[in-house]
């Protein structure tokens, strides 16, 4: 049957997994610095004890992209999400494209500065600040140029590579399921370990794997794809189920590397050299080879991604604060100037945490995903008012959805007190 601007048909598993596109996007862009610095962390210095903060906090990513990408599918006016938002109150789009572009430039400072650091390490000249202004240009001149999708298959490659050599190493390592199954359950925070205590890490790893303001990102993704209606829910829902199936196979295999082969070897994971121990402890020179192409790979595709990703959300919102704007400048958010300045903002502002002396990509990774769940119970609050209109008819919540919602927001209220208490301790 004919779909928006697609042509959806049964054609099995083959013809599904053609179809899908955008979860594989977003969770490309997701998969960063943070993702392998949290769980590596979280598996060295506390086992499986914080293993619950992984399902309990996908969860909550699924319940707020599927509602978010729902409302947009759905509704009668064929509003964007921060058109909706703006229908709530319009505070949230301001407190929205503020947010965008602060995170996004504390997002994109953790992963030019492993960029850096990876480049270093492959090339054996060790001036990751170097290395850092170098990834920015390129950075420049690829979006300028419009060449990243030949780029990004290159980078799919090695991200897909690093990962079935981690899957492998998990597997390998015959984890512990009853480890495994007693952390998934315990809801244990246990006594600080390591560098990092293990409160803070609790937080930092709901906020990496949560997603934050990066879960806009998800629509703009589908609304590239061409899905543009009600028809397209069923294969939106079924291509985010892929991509949370994809995120918890990716970042457990990475945590029992973690927990089964760093923590046995009294390994403090400090800096991202101390991951890479993981692999050369067993594959060598070519371990660490194949770990810091794959680093580079992860976090170049979320440069990229990032940096011309979250300026639409902040012209978006820009857009519902000033409407005059998108009246002169039409619905692609590419033509308005600001684009422009916002995607330079968040690609070459945080070169500044690579000069050196300052904190290195693990602390930048641990402290930003703190930062980054202070923002989440204010767009949990309006989600729920804007997916209860009654004008969505039929795609209005179900109980069991608000029941999901009211949780998620309770457990992101307590996430952000916390976070906001260890930043300041």
């Amino acid at each position: 049957m004919q779909v928006g601007t697609e042509t959806v048909e049964k054609k099995g598993l083959k013809g599904l997994m053609l179809a899908f596109g955008p979860g594989i996007i977003y969770v490309l862009g997701e998969l960063g610095a943070a993702d392998l610095v949290n769980a590596s962390i979280s598996g060295s210095s506390y086992g499986y004890s914080l293993m619950w903060i992984l399902p309990l906090s996908l969860i909550i990513r699924f319940v707020i992209v599927n509602i978010m990408s729902r409302y947009q599918l759905s509704n009668s006016e064929g509003f964007s999400i921060i058109e909706g938002f703006r229908r709530v109150h319009k505070f949230f789009p301001i407190f929205i494209g503020f947010y965008a572009l602060i995170m996004g430039h504390l997002y994109t400072s953790y992963m030019i500065s492993g960029a850096g650091e990876a480049l270093a390490w492959l090339f054996r000249f060790d001036y990751p600040f170097i290395w850092s202004v170098i990834v920015v240009l390129s950075a420049l001149f690829v979006i300028r140029k419009n060449v990243f999708n030949t780029i990004e298959n290159v980078m799919k490659v090695f991200l897909v590579l690093l990962t079935l050599v981690f899957i492998g190493l998990a597997i390998w390592s015959t984890p512990s399921m009853t480890g495994i199954i007693k952390g998934t359950l315990g809801f244990d925070i246990p006594a600080d370990v390591g560098f990092y205590g293990a409160v803070l890490m609790a937080i930092s790893l709901a906020g990496s794997v949560t997603g934050s303001v990066t879960n806009f990102l998800y629509p703009y993704y589908m609304k590239e794809k061409g899905w543009v209606n009600p028809l397209h829910k069923k294969l939106q829902r079924n291509d985010l189920l892929f991509a949370t199936f994809m995120s918890i196979i990716i970042i457990l295999a990475i945590w029992i590397v973690g927990a089964e082969i760093l923590r046995p070897n009294n390994i403090v994971v400090s800096s991202i050299n101390d991951i890479s121990m993981a692999l050369s402890l067993y594959f060598g020179y070519f371990g660490s080879l194949l770990f810091y192409i794959g680093v580079f790979a992860v976090v170049y595709s979320s440069i990229i991604a990032f940096s011309n990703g979250l300026p639409k959300v902040i012209v978006d919102a820009l857009h519902q604060v000033k409407p005059e704007r998108k009246k002169k400048y039409g619905e692609k958010y590419e033509n308005d100037p600001m684009f422009k300045w916002f995607s330079l903002f968040i690609l070459v502002t945080p070169i500044i945490w690579s000069i050196p002396g300052m904190p290195g990509v693990v602390t930048l990774a641990v402290y930003v995903n703190v930062l980054g769940v202070i923002g989440m119970p204010a767009i949990l609050i309006g989600i729920l008012i804007l997916s209860n209109q009654k004008t969505l008819g039929k795609y209005r919540n179900n109980w069991f959805e608000n029941i999901l919602l009211v949780a998620s927001t309770l457990v992101t209220l307590w996430l952000a007190i916390a976070a906001v208490v260890e930043t300041l301790s």
